[in-house]
C-alpha cells in the first residue's frame, strides 16, 4: 500500500503573498503571529529590503510565528503551513509549475523584489486560490500585479490608512479599485484564516 503524503508533503492548494515595504516588520510580525501551524495555505513574503546588506527577515519572523519560515530559493515547492521570504535584490515569483523562482529581471517601479512581479505571477498560477495582501509601504509597488491577480478571481486585501506606518501602497491598490476588503492590522490574519478555511479546491 503505498503511503499517503502528509499536508506538507503535497504541493499547497491555497497561496497567501504579503507584501510590505515602511513599518513592515512589525506588520508582517503581528499578521503571522496568531496564524496556526496547520494553516492549509502556503505563504510568501516579500519586505522591500536593501539589496547590498544580508537579511535576517526569514530568522526573525521565524521567533515570532508558529509557521515554519524558510527564505525563499528556486525550485522550492508550496507547501500549507509553510512561509517563504524573498531574498532581497531579487524578484520571487511563482511558477506555471507552481514552484518559486528567483529572478535577476530588472526592478518595477525602482523595486527588486517587486510586489508587482509576484503577485501577477502568483494570479497566474493559482487564480482563484491566490491572495494578495498588500500592508504598510511607501510607493504604489503591487497595486498593477494585485489587478492581475484580481481580474483572475484571486482575493486582494489592504491595510487600512489608520494603522498603517507608511499608507502608500495600500492607497494606491484601492485606488485601482480591485480591493476586496480594507483590514485594521489586527483583524488581517483572522480574515485570512477565514478565507482559506471555507470550501475545497478543485
Amino acid at each position: 500500500m503505498s503511503a499517503v503524503a502528509s499536508p506538507r508533503q503535497a504541493c499547497a492548494t491555497r497561496v497567501i503573498a504579503i507584501a510590505a515595504s515602511s513599518g513592515g516588520l512589525a506588520a508582517l510580525s503581528e499578521v503571522l503571529r496568531t496564524l496556526p501551524a496547520t494553516l492549509p495555505a502556503a505563504i510568501l513574503v516579500l519586505q522591500h529590503l536593501s539589496p547590498d546588506q544580508r537579511s535576517h527577515l526569514a530568522r526573525i519572523l521565524a521567533g515570532r510565528t508558529r509557521l515554519v519560515v524558510h527564505e525563499a530559493t528556486t525550485g522550492m515547492r508550496l507547501e500549507h503551513g509553510v512561509v517563504c521570504v524573498a531574498p532581497p535584490g531579487v524578484h520571487l515569483l511563482v511558477g506555471v509549475d507552481r514552484r518559486l523562482a528567483l529572478s535577476h529581471l530588472p526592478p518595477l517601479n525602482w523595486c527588486r523584489p517587486s510586489a508587482d512581479r509576484l503577485f501577477a505571477s502568483l494570479g497566474e498560477s493559482y487564480g482563484r486560490w491566490a491572495i494578495a495582501v498588500v500592508l504598510t509601504g511607501y510607493g504604489v509597488d503591487g497595486a498593477e500585479g494585485a489587478q492581475v491577480l484580481r481580474r483572475l478571481g484571486g482575493t486582494v486585501l489592504v491595510q487600512d490608512d489608520a494603522t498603517s506606518t507608511c499608507s502608500g501602497m495600500p492607497r494606491a491598490a484601492r485606488r485601482a479599485g480591485i480591493v476586496d476588503r480594507v483590514l485594521p492590522l489586527g483583524e488581517i490574519a483572522a480574515e485570512l484564516e477565514s478565507l482559506v478555511g471555507c470550501g475545497a479546491p478543485v
